[in-house]
């Protein structure tokens, strides 16, 4: 490959010696995840008190914005994370990763500045022509939209940085960065709120130079994991990402046609509610949303591991290790989506104290949380089709997939608002799971789908499932909002407990996690030479 090539390979980031092992990843994965759910779900009634709900539809409006924007990724971050991952495998040199970082830096800067331009120039005819404003100004929600959007373009070229930290498996550091970011965000905010104004606009000037913040950071630990070798220059080509133009292309296709799926149900909502009540029904979506963040921190560890499995051409390592996460997800996700189905109208009330609301949106959390279930588990054959490099049953997939049921979202959304945006939901994401999974499975590991089916999802989620009508009685108990809550989280936990119990691949991996944390405390009973 010439000298150039010869030194890129032999240059490797501080500390790649030894890569963190997946458990780690996945275990501060989830330490930052549940961090940033608790801080989001916890301070939404807090938002709502001090700013009121309209003030808090913005926010809602700006979280839906945030994922319209993954529009304009065209599949370049999932590009970066896979090429980093087979950088780690030995596929690609540190030269070939670094210019390709700076091609797509550019593409990345450049969408960014002209997308947050023209949030601004749209934003008049937002606040005058679609948002149902009683309360607020129209000025100030234009003023609000116009630092939205620089916020979200800071937020969005950050994933960059972040793809490519991430898929050198440095979740552990990302991790801690996250739950920094998420308390200065979301927490530092409250003296703001509290002291000098609950209106939108400082609230939104706080998340802007927060961001910013976060995007410098990310960009210098990026560069300081790939590091140029010494006499080398580097300047921004195409030539780089034509050779991962077809890849990105289909991950493209698919990033855009989950954009649509997903946040068309919220945008027309927006259009259609009040933003008093658009406000409520973000609140009510996002404690359904935290079913997709457990699986989130899953899915960061998970896509680099088995992208290295795969390059490496270890089949059976694919295979275990695809299996492991299924029934960690099918026990964590999927009995987080019974509770929620069950416990709907218990949970909003106990968080928020507002009966008639926790009335009025209850089958709202409940539909979401059963779609999110399935979009968890669903999501796998993608994992296994990312790992592979190979995404034309996805793109055929989800072609069909589109096709068919945007028309029932748009129907349904129109027709009968939330509750029937939630029934679409709910139905899509479970018709896609028990259709298409098998045909992806049947492609790429023959014969492995009716084990999965029945060892990783279904044995495990037999507990759970079997108990939902005991637990529908539990549901007229009166204890108080404190007590409900308390009661919901233990019953939570009790059914995660009895699935992870039924999981065969993790029981013996967390029997073997547990022996060796507690054999150094036996050593240290014994003494040093084994006697007491």
């Amino acid at each position: 490959m010439g000298d150039d090539g010869d030194r890129a390979r032999r240059i490797r980031p501080k500390g790649f010696g030894e890569a963190m092992s997946l458990r780690l990843n996945i275990v501060a994965n989830y330490a930052s995840q549940f961090y940033v759910a608790f801080v989001g779900v916890f301070l939404v009634p807090v938002y709502l008190r001090l700013m009121g709900a309209e003030a808090y539809g913005l926010v809602g409006f700006f979280m839906m914005m945030q994922a319209w924007f993954q529009l304009l990724d065209f599949g370049l971050t999932a590009t970066i994370s896979r090429e980093t991952a087979r950088y780690l495998g030995g596929g690609l040199d540190a030269l070939a990763l670094r210019r390709l970082l700076r091609s797509l830096e550019g593409c990345f800067w450049a969408i960014g500045i002209a997308a947050a331009v023209a949030i601004a120039c749209a934003a008049p005819t937002v606040a005058l022509h679609w948002l149902k404003i009683q309360r607020l100004s129209p000025i100030e929600v234009e003023v609000s939209l116009s630092i939205m959007g620089l916020t979200v373009a800071a937020r969005w070229i950050g994933g960059l940085y972040r793809g490519a930290i991430s898929g050198l498996e440095r979740q552990v550091w990302l991790g801690l960065f996250n739950i920094a970011v998420v308390t200065a965000r979301f927490v530092g905010v409250l003296p703001l709120l509290i002291f000098v104004s609950v209106d939108p606009v400082p609230f939104f000037i706080f998340q802007a130079v927060v961001c910013s913040v976060e995007l410098v950071v990310l960009l210098l630990f990026a560069y300081a994991l790939i590091p140029l070798p010494v006499g080398t220059r580097n300047r921004w080509s195409w030539r780089p990402l034509r050779t991962v133009f077809k890849f990105s292309a289909t991950v493209a296709f698919t990033s855009a046609v989950w954009v649509v799926v997903t946040q068309t149900d919220k945008l027309l909502i927006s259009k259609l509610l009040p933003l008093e009540e658009y406000g409520f029904f973000t609140a009510a979506v996002l404690v359904a949303s935290a079913i997709t963040l457990i699986s989130g921190p899953v899915t960061q560890a998970l896509l680099p591991r088995l992208t290295r499995l795969s390059q490496q051409s270890d089949v059976a390592g694919v295979v275990a290790l695809y299996r492991q996460a299924t029934q960690g997800i099918a026990a964590i996700a999927g009995s987080a989506s019974v509770v929620m189905a069950v416990f709907a109208e218990q949970i909003l009330w106990a968080w928020t104290g507002n009966a008639p609301f926790a009335a009025a949106y209850a089958p709202v959390l409940a539909l979401y949380a059963i779609g999110n279930g399935f979009l968890s588990l669903a999501a796998f054959p993608y994992y296994l089709q990312f790992a592979y490099g190979d995404l034309h049953l996805h793109f055929r997939g989800n072609v069909l997939f589109v096709a068919v049921l945007l028309p029932a979202i748009l129907f349904a959304t129109a027709r009968f608002g939330a509750v029937g945006a939630g029934t679409v939901w709910a139905l899509t994401n479970g018709l896609f799971f028990v259709c298409w999974t098998p045909l992806v499975h049947r492609k790429f590991i023959p014969g492995l789908h009716r084990q999965w089916l029945v060892q990783d999802v279904l044995k495990v989620l037999a507990f759970p499932i079997f108990l939902v009508p005991l637990l529908w009685i539990a549901r007229d108990l009166r204890m108080g909002r404190t007590g409900t809550a308390l009661f919901i989280a233990l019953t939570a936990l009790a059914l995660i407990a009895l699935a992870l119990a039924r999981s065969v691949l993790l029981r013996v991996e967390l029997a073997t996690m547990l022996r060796r944390m507690f054999r150094p405390l036996k050593r240290s009973a014994l003494g040093p030479s084994g006697n007491p």
